[in-house]
């Protein structure tokens, strides 16, 4: 591996440490009655969102060849449902220990990973297309889950207004 190659990899974990950072700033110093809150009319609700980000991080670990999710019962309510289907929701005290616990945890293993590591395939291609697309490895992955969490953080800065 190039000192370049572990230069780039260092910059995406950085980005997203970073966004990391600041979405778990915003939920630890939130409240249960703000995170209830929309973020614009008829839109989703902080809580949705803090349970979305954790089902997708969570499904993180088989993608990356981590593990089993940690939290699979949030897939339904959060991945496969949008928020206002009715369907009853963990508590936010709950949703937070989630967070802490399951970014704890991916965080461990991502800093396990060596740099060759990161240039590997997930498991969401097949062997064929990643002769195709090595492009498509797990530290691709990592960077549209860092562009997803800005996404989301964007839409929940408007609780604050």
């Amino acid at each position: 591996m190039s000192k370049q190659q572990e230069l780039i990899i260092k910059q995406v974990l950085d980005a997203w440490n970073g966004q990391l950072n600041r979405a778990t700033k915003f939920f630890r110093t939130h409240t249960k009655e703000q995170l209830e809150m929309e973020v614009a009319p008829h839109k989703n609700s902080g809580v949705y969102l803090l349970g979305h980000l954790i089902a997708v991080h969570d499904a993180l670990f088989p993608l990356l060849c981590l593990g089993e999710r940690l939290f699979p019962e949030l897939e339904n309510i959060f991945l496969n449902n949008p928020d206002k289907a009715g369907l009853k929701k963990p508590g936010v005290e709950y949703l937070k220990k989630c967070w802490e616990e399951v970014h704890e945890k991916l965080n461990k293993s991502l800093n396990e990973f060596t740099s060759d590591d990161w240039l590997q395939k997930h498991n969401a291609i097949s062997e064929e297309d990643f002769k195709k697309e090595p492009h498509r490895n797990k530290l691709n992955v990592v960077i549209v889950r860092t562009n997803h969490i800005a996404y989301h953080l964007g839409q929940l800065a408007f609780i604050d207004n």
